[in-house]
């Protein structure tokens, strides 16, 4: 039995400059960090040589080739896995539509444990390219890179992603004290909203494609990356806060399904409580509301947003990792 935990992740600038439509034709850049939510994959020998996979649903099949999981069909073919084989699932939050990067932490986990399930170890960049290949390749996602590699590498992470399609990962270098205060001032509300992420950047990258202004917007977007590490550099927090909320009003700008009546009012809301800045996490329509403000007003924000459930949450240092390994007879 092998079981592996991928964090999830809080991506603060940049997010869509990491779709090809942008980085293709100059670089895109990202903030992003791993927290201490969870996708936890369960991989175990199955003795009567089927395939048993859970999920929301449970697929008990003879081949590869009948799973309708198409991550964990598309991850069996690419590590030659053909039978006798059980893969489960657990998560501490809503898995799907909540703008934390769900999908890619599961395919990351998938393939850490399937890996270990072979004997073998497979290190960050191998766990986040080829997770990428099976998203976007394979699978034909219209989604960026950025999810996995964070849910690989873990961290407080600045990720480039450059024309030729490679990626780099780099640390946010800030001092203890800093992230320290940064996580204080972070606010983290479930809205109850969930949206399919694939129909808002099938979107965002035909206007991308298209637009002129829209790649004006995420040139923008990523000069904010920039500059959100050079205030973490300098522990400008302030200005990290400001930063959140001109990313947020620009991205707002790339297509109408990323923001809608209900969730400006709560972001002004949240904003006239106290808040300097903010952002509502992953593609847009739903998921997390992450605001910046002094710990003195989170109460008030709170108050401000009844509807919404607060998520305590702290930065997690690792990416995905095994953490249980039982050999048994069955191992391949």
């Amino acid at each position: 039995m092998i079981i592996t935990r991928t964090p999830l992740r809080i991506s603060f600038a940049g997010g869509g400059s990491d779709l090809p439509a942008y980085y293709e034709h100059e670089r895109g850049a990202v903030v992003s960090t791993a927290i201490d939510k969870y996708i936890y994959i369960n991989v175990n020998p199955k003795f009567d040589h089927k395939i048993r996979a859970s999920y929301s649903v449970t697929e008990i099949v003879d081949t590869v080739d009948e799973l309708q999981h198409e991550l964990i069909r598309e991850a069996l073919y690419l590590l030659n896995l053909k039978e006798g084989i059980e893969i489960t699932s657990i998560s501490d939050i809503p898995s799907k539509g909540t703008g934390l990067g769900s999908s890619s932490s599961y395919t990351v986990g998938l393939l850490n444990a399937l890996y270990a399930y072979k004997g073998h170890m497979a290190g960050a960049e191998r766990l986040a390219s080829e997770a990428c290949h099976i998203e976007i390749d394979r699978c034909r996602k219209p989604i960026g890179k950025q999810d996995q590699y964070i849910a690989a590498y873990g961290g407080l992470q600045y990720i480039r992603f450059n024309p030729d399609g490679s990626v780099y990962t780099d640390p946010v270098i800030c001092s203890p004290h800093t992230r320290k205060k940064l996580h204080s001032r972070l606010l983290l509300l479930y809205t109850g909203l969930t949206r399919s992420a694939d129909n808002i950047l099938s979107e965002q990258t035909k206007a991308t494609q298209s637009s002129e202004e829209k790649r004006a917007s995420l040139k923008y977007m990523v000069s904010l990356a920039d500059q959100l590490c050079e205030a973490l550099g300098r522990d400008e927090l302030d200005a990290f806060g400001e930063i959140l909320h001109a990313g947020w009003l620009e991205k707002r700008k790339l297509t109408a399904n990323i923001s809608n009546e209900r969730i400006d009012d709560w972001y002004t809301r949240g904003r006239t409580a106290g808040a300097i800045g903010g952002k509502l996490l992953g593609a847009g329509g739903g998921g997390f509301l992450l605001f910046f403000a002094d710990p003195a007003y989170h109460t008030d924000i709170c108050r401000a947003l009844p509807e919404l459930t607060r998520v305590p949450f702290n930065f997690c240092p690792q990416g995905s990792k095994v953490i249980y390994v039982e050999e048994n007879g069955y191992m391949p």
